[in-house]
């Protein structure tokens, strides 16, 4: 008889967050896949959980996945875990997962804790759609290539980011997104520190440049979705002709101030279309 192969989630910071069931499955599994073992072997002793623990991470080649495959066919229970949350999001884990349902294993979920939920269940933004991106490009032509080719998407869209380069990604969020756009910081979840603000991108941007606390620890970043397309199209021929003369006179914050003023319309949808026109 084939064992199962079990996708349990862990905290991502606040240990009381781990459910019964994910601790009964890790106790009662002959092996625990994880994705740092010193950090696995720290949650499991916590919990008093003494199964056996081998790596499997980003760098672990086919034969690893398959080795523990064969573990798992020869009718061991093996699960696999990241170093908090659910695997698999930003997370190794991948291609062990296609390998088993390739070759008939059953996979069994274990729900639990994670990030990207977490952060936009909180973040005050859209929810009935968004996109999940994971982390940026590190290098900035690269990054700001990506958030251009996002720029349009009307969906709530949710980033993973490391701490030292959070200045520089929300600094190209607002180069490309425009300083006015809503978005969320969600730092260090569940943990001692929690943090979360939400404002537009410019302000973030600010706050956390000049507050180096807020450069620690685990980030998501919710962004606001781009306006539906017919909401600049509202916009009467006489206030873009006015938005076209100020766009290279003003910054493009204050220009559509005094369009949004003068015209009774809304602020936003006059400053994506300022951005529009730069681009």
């Amino acid at each position: 008889m084939s064992g199962l192969l079990y996708i349990v989630s862990t905290p991502i910071g606040n240990l009381n967050d781990m459910t019964d069931r994910a601790k009964h499955t890790l106790a009662h599994c002959q092996l625990v896949a994880a994705e740092d073992t010193r950090v696995s072997k720290k949650l499991l002793q916590h919990f008093g959980i003494s199964t056996p623990l081998m790596a499997f991470h980003d760098f672990s080649d086919d034969k690893a996945a398959d080795a523990l495959l064969e573990k798992v066919e020869s009718g061991q229970h093996v699960a696999l875990i990241s170093d908090a949350g659910t695997p698999l999001i930003s997370d190794p884990g991948f291609v062990l997962v296609k390998k088993a349902h390739d070759r008939s294993i059953r996979v069994v979920p274990i729900p639990g804790a994670s990030a990207l939920t977490t952060a936009v269940s909180v973040s005050g933004l859209p929810t009935h759609q968004f996109s999940f991106l994971g982390f940026l490009p590190p290098k900035q032509s690269q990054r700001v290539k990506a958030l251009v080719a996002l720029n349009q998407r009307a969906e709530t869209l949710i980033f993973y980011e490391a701490p030292h380069r959070i200045v520089d990604s929300l600094a190209d969020m607002v180069d490309v997104f425009g300083a006015e756009r809503e978005a969320c910081l969600a730092r260090e979840l569940t943990k001692t520190f929690e943090t979360l603000k939400k404002a537009p991108l410019v302000e973030l941007f600010e706050w956390v440049s000049l507050d180096s606390n807020q450069r620690k620890g685990e980030i998501v970043v919710v962004v606001e979705g781009a306006q539906a397309a017919g909401q600049q199209e509202a916009l009467s021929d006489e206030a873009k002709q006015l938005a076209e003369l100020l766009m290279n006179e003003l910054p493009p914050k204050k220009a559509s101030q005094i369009i949004a003023s003068f015209y009774s319309l809304p602020k936003r949808a006059i400053y994506d279309f300022i951005l529009s026109l730069k681009q």
